[in-house]
């Protein structure tokens, strides 16, 4: 068996170098996510003691996470280009990974190391990390792409797999981080009570622990487990393969293909902002809102950020099996999307349920996250890793980490609207719990209306994307004569 670039050995079906890059994509999602998990709970812990948070109104801590969740998917569209023009996909990924870890150790240095300047570290760690994300995250996903030939069908189930090992990633990272912050945390006494600081810094330098294990990763095992894929920038190598120096235009047909992304990328932002408050709003109202003691414990809310996780490696083999068992039935890239909103918008409405819930006397069950978890999580798992092989399935060799860093540009305008209407739950002084709520309610309920709306309009679409991307897939009507032909004799 052999890819692209070079001899590779099988395993469970698929090239070995999806492994590592299963690996390293875990270790990176783990280091993410563990910040990530902390972050608004960080910003406005009103604890500004060794170990505790920076005291921020809830308002201005969803805007920050906005602003920099969006330059997280802004930044790999530069990441992107670097890659197929300069650097190649590695050394981006090796690059990447560095800064990422110096980002997380700089959220990790103790406010007693540095009194007076805790918000200059936090802000360095956090440019750090933007900087490294753009150039690990467009990577990563295109070499999973290059490891297998055009027309491939082993494609879509390699993401899944590769989507597997970021959610493994995702959901140790809530569970430990939740664990350490309390472990390493302290009692003390604030405005006559006493409260419970939680160590951030302890998440955040496990969390720079982890982008360390994915970045020897790489350093010690792509030569061996990916030969020479992903060394070459791919914009070089087109021009070598097609021995010709000036740049190739777009054909008609590439151009139609880079349009059904563009499209799609359109319903993204309005799945991602809805799917992207879980790190934001209703983190802050699991923290607030929600009854968390499950069996006398209270649940730390950061272990809510493992249930997404922990839902995709049970669902996600059954729904690589389910679109396999399908087969000529399977639902094409768009109508899937569909589904997904569809799923975002249920989710939603669990939400909704639960501010319905909430009185003076009584919380939100922690229930009602759970199911909405589900949803989102049955939504995320009929669009993301399906984007992600549309993606490099539509564009062109020369422009496939690019390509792939719009994609995640999209993600960047959705994350930015969602820390915008994140914050519309308000907060303050003048922002009672009720109101709050509320407010919740009414952000809940729009996302819901807007998901089931997104998903009606692009199912009504759906063939003309299909059109355009000129045999990649098949429309409704073409499978449904496809599935109504008989099978040729195979006698002779």
């Amino acid at each position: 068996m052999t890819t692209k670039n070079g001899p590779s050995t099988d395993l469970w079906g698929h090239p070995k170098g999806l492994f590592l890059l299963f690996g390293t994509e875990m270790w990176e999602r783990f280091s993410y996510y563990a910040m990530r998990a902390l972050l608004v709970l960080y910003l406005v812990d009103r604890v500004q003691a060794q170990g505790g948070g920076l005291g921020w109104d809830h308002a201005s801590a969803l805007q920050l996470y906005g602003t920099f969740t969006m330059l997280v998917y802004v930044t790999p569209l530069l990441g992107g280009w670097l890659a197929d023009h300069i650097t190649g996909q590695r050394l981006a990924i090796i690059l990447g990974s560095i800064l990422m870890a110096i980002g997380q150790f700089s959220l990790a240095l103790p406010h007693a190391w540095l009194p007076g300047y805790e918000l200059h570290a936090f802000y360095t760690g956090l440019g750090f990390l933007v900087a490294g994300n753009g150039l690990f995250k467009p990577n990563i996903s295109t070499m999973v792409g290059d490891l297998y030939q055009p027309g491939d069908k082993r494609r879509d189930g390699a993401f899944t797999v590769f989507y597997l090992g970021v959610n493994l990633g995702m959901f140790l990272a809530g569970i430990c981080v939740g664990v350490l912050i309390d472990q390493f945390g302290y009692q003390l006494e604030v405005d006559g009570e006493l409260v419970q600081v939680r160590n951030y810094q302890a998440g955040f330098f496990l969390a720079g622990i982890g982008m360390l294990i994915a970045l020897v990763l790489q350093m010690t095992l792509a030569k061996s487990f990916l030969g020479s894929i992903g060394i070459e920038p791919a914009a070089k190598r087109e021009r070598r393969l097609q021995q010709e120096l000036r740049k190739t235009p777009l054909t008609k047909q590439e151009v139609d293909r880079l349009k059904v992304v563009l499209i799609m990328g359109l319903f993204t932002i309005i799945f991602w902002a809805g799917f992207e408050q879980a790190g934001g709003l209703m983190n802050i109202y699991a923290d607030r809102f929600v009854d968390r003691t499950l069996g006398g414990v209270e649940l730390n809310p950061a272990y809510f950020q493992s249930l997404n996780p922990l839902f995709i490696m049970i669902f996600a083999p059954l729904f690589a099996a389910l679109w396999m068992k399908l087969g000529k039935h399977d639902p094409n890239s768009p109508v899937k999307f569909a589904m997904g909103l569809v799923l975002l918008g249920i989710g939603f409405l669990m939400m909704v349920a639960a501010t319905l819930q909430y009185s003076e006397d009584q919380q939100s069950s922690l229930w009602w996250l759970v199911l909405a978890y589900l949803f989102f999580t049955l939504g995320e798992l009929c669009l993301s890793p399906i984007g992600l092989a549309m993606v490099t399935r539509l564009s062109p060799l020369r422009m496939a980490s690019l390509m792939m860093g719009a994609w995640y540009f999209f993600m960047a305008g959705a994350n930015k609207l969602a820390g915008l209407i994140g914050a519309l739950i308000g907060s303050g002084e003048a922002a009672t719990d009720e109101d709050m709520v509320a407010n919740a309610f009414a952000i809940f309920g729009g996302f819901t209306l807007a998901a089931f709306l997104a998903a009606l309009l692009l199912y009504l679409m759906s063939d003309k994307l299909i059109q355009w991307m000129h045999g990649a897939e098949l429309s409704r009507a073409a499978k449904a004569s496809a599935v109504a032909m008989p099978e040729p004799s195979k006698a002779p």
